[in-house]
């Protein structure tokens, strides 16, 4: 099915563009070596005969955070160098910024149509692709394919959403996993479905979550005050609403509101999961009549009620902040869920929506162990916030709880660059 795929793509691109290319353009930042889209990557130094070179490719700014211990752990490895690549302007300045000494050069991912992912490959002449996540591109793995180059997909997974389509076009199967060398779930349940879809079992090792593995940087005491006072948060409680999607800033707008109105000294930091919703979330709290700032206008010259941190890479520096975290895309009529990993292995009591369908396990362990607390809705969330906010012996209990369960899951790093090292030895030199 691989040549349907190639004759429609061109087509479909033509149609998807004007919206595309309108959401890049809010987003922002594009512009810069758009040419890598088509196959014209950044200059390499010629390929030596004795080092063997990966391609590793992570979406976004989720995705560079997590495979950072991977690619510390690739630049010991002997006679290796990797190619980074991301598909977002966010997460393509984020590798650059903090992974650029790790890596061999940083790129755009190019569009997965034959005659630029050819022209990719030919210039980056890969031993060894690793994606990560859902990176599932038919071309580039057919590519691989016909180079006989490995393929690795780590952390590997699939949404309810995902599944539901992939069980309805299992056709599609072939093309999306037949060229995959090893693939490495990050659960069980997502073990279990790509076995369903047919992907073979001898080629699948569950490594779990590399996320889990995650080591934060800590701040100190008198950074953490610094940070507060550029946000303007006071010196009281802060409610942290982390990667927001539309209508859940409303609802932890009335929790804060009800929090205050039950005489607690709480301030609310909202971090959207796109920034470039900051004129949507600024008429919001303008209607609302809270005292606000946006961290990319610079440092709150006074104390304000709300704190939007509308930049990129700092949500582990504000989480660091938060009495309390909301996980966001949670609350219905959302329900894939961001991650809550980082507010747990950080300390922190968590509360999210009824259905973080992405993080379904590690979200039924946080609230079996009592890290988190589950919300129905938005009204829940409205009458508990405040509940949860005066009880700091309960949320020191939660936040106990999430350590160890943090502490608990740990390891998917090592056993992730087992299975890379193997697939490195069998590659001739």
């Amino acid at each position: 099915m691989l040549w349907l795929y190639r004759l429609i793509f061109l087509p479909a691109l033509v149609l998807a563009a004007p919206y595309y290319l309108r959401r890049m353009r809010k987003r922002g930042g594009y512009g810069e070596n758009f040419g890598h889209r088509f196959g014209v990557t950044p200059p390499f130094p010629p390929k030596r005969p004795d080092v063997r070179r990966i391609w590793l490719q992570a979406a976004s700014v989720g995705e560079v955070l997590a495979i950072a211990p991977i690619l510390e752990a690739l630049r010991r490895e002997p006679e290796v160098e990797v190619y980074l690549t991301t598909t977002t302007s966010t997460g393509y300045n984020l590798a650059k910024e903090r992974c650029a000494g790790l890596v061999l050069a940083v790129g755009y991912f190019p569009l997965d149509w034959w005659g630029f992912s050819r022209r990719a490959w030919r210039r980056v002449a890969p031993d060894l692709v690793i994606l990560m996540e859902g990176e599932r591109w038919p071309e580039h793995i057919r590519q691989a394919q016909v180079r006989g180059v490995p393929v690795v997909c780590i952390n590997a997974r699939l949404s309810d959403r995902g599944f539901r389509r992939l069980r309805s076009a299992q056709w599609a199967t072939p093309m999306l996993f037949g060229g995959i060398t090893r693939l490495l779930p990050c659960s069980r349940q997502d073990e279990e479905r790509f076995r369903e879809l047919g992907f073979a079992a001898d080629r699948i090792t569950t490594t779990g979550n590399i996320k889990l593995d995650v080591t934060i940087p800590l701040l100190s005491d008198a950074d953490r005050e610094r940070l507060r006072r550029e946000l303007g948060l006071g010196g009281g409680l802060v409610l942290l609403g982390s990667s927001t999607w539309p209508g859940e800033e409303a609802a932890l707008l009335a929790a804060f509101s009800a929090g205050r109105k039950a005489g607690l000294p709480v301030s609310l930091l909202l971090v959207p999961r796109h920034a470039e919703r900051r004129e949507e979330i600024r008429a919001l709290l303008q209607a609302s009549g809270c005292r606000h700032h946006f961290r990319s206008a610079g440092a709150c010259p006074e104390e304000v009620d709300v704190a939007v941190g509308d930049t990129t890479g700092e949500l582990r520096a504000f989480t660091q902040l938060a009495d309390l975290v909301f996980v966001g895309k949670s609350l219905p009529p959302h329900h894939e869920g961001q991650t809550p990993v980082e507010a747990a292995a950080l300390g922190k009591p968590i509360v999210f929506g009824p259905a973080l369908s992405n993080f379904r396990e590690i979200a039924r362990d946080l609230a079996a162990r009592g890290a988190a607390r589950v919300m129905r809705d938005a009204e829940d969330l409205i009458a508990t916030v405040p509940t949860l906010l005066t009880d700091t012996a309960a949320r020191a209990t939660m936040a106990a709880a999430a350590q160890e369960w943090h502490r608990a899951n740990q390891g998917a790093v090592d056993r992730t660059m087992g299975v890379i090292r193997e697939e490195l030895a069998r590659i001739a030199r």
